[in-house]
């Protein structure tokens, strides 16, 4: 399960109208910014661009999860884009791409990384939930997908 802060309303974007790869991790950087707090923008797209030049984290099927290892960051965070139009991302089926989420995780969190990773692919990799994504009005809905609420009297304790 996703940790509960990794995503916020304030860290979606939808129909976001990015028109390139570049300016993908541009937006991407933006909203992983939190005022206040390092990593600052410019760094974390470097993190990004980085990553990136090591082999697109362009998946299929229109998702790509560019990710990072950052210094000074406490915990993970995430950014999700909704783009208006889908853009090149070289990514392995060639499909250009349309969901984006960007992830941030703490410099030595190397198995949370992998973990948050697999999990996160795995959840875009379920085309139901994709296109469910794809079709959501709003950040809150994004989060319910992501997110979704217990079923009731699940952690009770039937004796």
């Amino acid at each position: 399960m996703l940790p509960e802060e990794l995503l916020t309303e304030k860290r979606i974007s939808l129909d976001d109208p990015v028109n390139s790869k570049k300016k993908v991790l541009e937006r991407l950087a933006e909203l992983l910014t939190v005022e206040g707090s390092p990593p600052r923008s410019e760094q974390i797209y470097e993190k990004l661009l980085e990553r990136e030049r090591l082999g697109s984290t362009g998946l299929s099927q229109g998702v790509a999860l560019p990710h990072a290892r950052v210094q000074g960051l406490r915990e993970p965070r995430g950014a999700l884009l909704r783009l208006r139009q889908p853009v090149d991302f070289d990514a392995l089926d060639g499909t250009p791409v349309d969901l984006v989420f960007g992830l941030l995780v703490p410099q030595e969190a190397t198995e949370e990384h992998l973990a948050l990773l697999a999990e996160l692919a795995q959840f875009f990799a379920d085309d139901q939930l994709s296109s469910k994504m794809r079709r959501v009005g709003s950040a809150l809905e994004v989060l319910q997908l992501l997110y979704p609420a217990p079923l009731p009297n699940a952690a009770s304790n039937h004796s």
